[in-house]
């Protein structure tokens, strides 16, 4: 539900709904939720003197990843596509801030409200769906609310942008006129089967073409790599495991999970004397250790009556309710355990749990097993990373390193600089590989760390310099490109022959396209559609003759009729807010085009 929301983020409904997550938690006070990622990241992009670290990238890469929505094979274009994003939203932020965008505390906190999305059956507001969603998201409380802050910020400023500009009655009213418009034609698509004469290629063209276009047949710079990775998962999923850890560790996971529990209070004070009270509980103990029931014995001895005759039962409590002594005992029971006596506010209480509110054990079982065996190599994964940082340093290749770590090598195919592909596109991995001392020396380079899972050294097993291809290697090619545009130009030649006597000549084979709108779905080819509404209108019911040329082939088209069509309220109000849209997209993308002109950016 959380990932769908910041998958449509976009919208400022969407932000609200952030903003109720992120001022519910505030209010609440569940603060004990750790960030998906760890400290201080490395640098990508400075802008204006601000930062944009790599794990802010990797941040919303993984989210995007796990919306299911982009495919693997996309990941890098989608990083590149998100740092961008995020560049756009440091200077947007910056240029909110500079002009005095205020958003309060009071602002945020009264973005609460019933939204379904946050209840439960019965209505009510849930604490366990917000700390549910917002883990899976990857936020702290604290980083949740800043982001929406700021993001609150950039929306205002946008919002303010678009409402600046707006189109006039009379452009609307010429606009749908325009969107209804219909058109009546005549079409005859030539392709290279109709061609008159068969077209051939001289050595000389393609020799020509070949120069012209020297750029496209261009082998960029390229190395070849050998790397190793340490990855903390992959030596975790070596670990064994065995079930009384899981046990104990889903034991101590829920060790303040909210529990049902029951007591037995034995007061002292104007009516009963310490020790008095004091022995009663001595009695009430011995009769649980006899076999006697809670219930029953809660029923003889209890002074709150209220809950004795429901057997002691206080319902379901969270840590904090009844305070340190009570705390610290019920939550060191386990279920249908009882303690000892506790003492508190003039009284004795006897203490049973009676259930846990905790998910079920295998229902936690594979993450309790990732967490102990991340945990178990933690200091191996680290100890590695040291030898492979001083190892690397000094060696002349990366086998001898990965032999003393046991690691293995792996080795990549021709790669230029932008054509890492899986782990070779991660951010930093083809600037270390294209750097000087990678690249010109040779040198081992320094470790990248990739996330804070795995870590990385590669060095350039080979290298070879741009090159121009030869004619002979890219000679079919170029032949194919030469035929295809000599078809095309016999073809634009043949259609302009035809069109001087395309009035009377009956041997044309016309294809009828009656009463066609500008968007309406059709056989006819869109491009020679749009064409066809760019021809001006027939006079004294002359038809208005054109060529056009299509991706495949070339035209013959006749314009006979322009027709007003008919209202269509709906769709004309529909089209107008779309160019309202667009108008408003244009002017934020101004400013974000002045932004950048004048900003400061420097990738690392």
């Amino acid at each position: 539900m959380l990932q769908s929301i910041r998958d449509g983020s976009k919208s400022w409904g969407a932000k609200i709904i952030i903003g109720v997550v992120v001022a519910a938690m505030a209010l609440f006070g569940v603060e004990s939720l750790f960030t998906l990622f760890g400290t201080d990241p490395d640098e990508v992009v400075e802008v204006n003197g601000d930062s944009i670290k790599r794990q802010q990238v990797e941040m919303e890469v993984q989210r995007a990843m796990r919306s299911g929505q982009v495919p693997a094979e996309q990941e890098r274009e989608l990083r590149n596509e998100v740092l961008d994003q995020l560049i756009t939203q440091q200077l947007l932020t910056h240029y909110a801030e500079e002009g005095g965008f205020y958003v309060s505390e009071q602002q945020l906190d009264q973005l609460i409200v019933n939204l379904p999305e946050f209840q439960d059956q019965q209505g009510q507001f849930s604490t366990e769906l917000f700390r549910n969603r917002l883990a899976s998201a990857g936020y702290t409380p604290l980083s949740f609310r800043d982001e929406l802050r700021v993001d609150i910020k950039r929306r205002q400023l946008q919002q303010g942008v678009a409402f600046s500009d707006f189109s006039l009655e009379s452009e609307q009213q010429r606009l749908a006129a325009l969107q209804r418009q219909q058109r009546s034609f005549r079409y005859s698509v030539l392709t290279a089967e109709d061609l008159e004469e068969d077209v051939t290629v001289t050595q000389a063209q393609i020799e020509d073409y070949y120069a012209a276009n020297s750029e496209r047949f261009e082998r960029p710079e390229q190395i070849r790599l050998e790397y190793v990775v340490i990855d903390r998962q992959e030596m975790a999923d070596n670990v064994e495991i065995d079930e009384q850890q899981l046990r104990d560790a889903w034991r101590n996971r829920n060790d303040d999970a909210d529990r049902r529990v029951a007591h037995i209070m034995i007061t002292f004070g104007d009516e009963r004397s310490r020790e008095e009270a004091e022995a009663a509980a001595e009695q009430a103990l011995a009769a649980l250790e006899e076999g006697e029931s809670f219930a029953d014995t809660a029923a003889r001895f209890s002074d709150d009556t209220v809950s004795a005759e429901n057997g002691g039962d206080l319902g379901e409590i969270s840590r904090g309710f009844f305070g340190d002594a009570f705390d610290e005992a019920a939550f060191s029971l386990q279920e249908d355990e009882v303690s000892s006596v506790v003492e508190m506010d003039d009284a004795l209480h006897i203490i049973k749990v009676t259930d846990i509110d905790r998910p079920p054990f295998e229902q936690q079982r594979e993450v309790l097993r990732e967490q102990l065996a991340l945990e178990a190599i933690n200091d191996d994964f680290n100890q590695r990373v040291q030898q492979l940082i001083d190892e690397s340093f000094a060696a002349d290749d990366l086998q001898s390193v990965a032999d003393d770590i046991g690691l293995s090598v792996e080795r990549s195919n021709w790669l230029a600089r932008n054509e890492g592909s899986g782990i070779l596109s991660e951010p930093g991995v083809m600037d270390a590989a294209f750097s000087d001392d990678v690249l010109e020396e040779r040198y081992n380079s320094e470790v990248i760390e990739l996330d804070n899972d795995r870590r990385m050294v590669l060095r350039v097993a080979e290298h070879r310099e741009a090159t121009q291809l030869p004619l002979e290697e890219v000679r079919e090619e170029v032949e194919a490109a030469v035929t295809a545009q000599a078809e095309q130009q016999a073809l634009v030649a043949q259609a302009e022959r035809m069109l001087e006597s395309a009035e009377d000549d009956t041997s044309i084979d016309w294809l009828n396209a009656d009463g066609i709108a500008r968007e309406q779905q059709t056989t006819v080819p869109n491009s020679l559609v749009q064409a066809v509404f760019r021809l001006p209108h027939p006079e004294d019911g002359e038809a208005v003759f054109d060529i056009v040329e299509l991706p495949q082939g070339v035209a013959l088209v006749a314009l006979d009729e322009v027709m007003p069509g008919e209202v269509d309220e709906q769709s004309e109000r529909f089209v107008a807010q779309m160019v309202e849209q667009l108008r408003a997209q244009s002017v934020i993308q101004g400013l974000i085009d002045h932004l950048y002109s004048e900003a400061e950016v420097v990738r690392r």
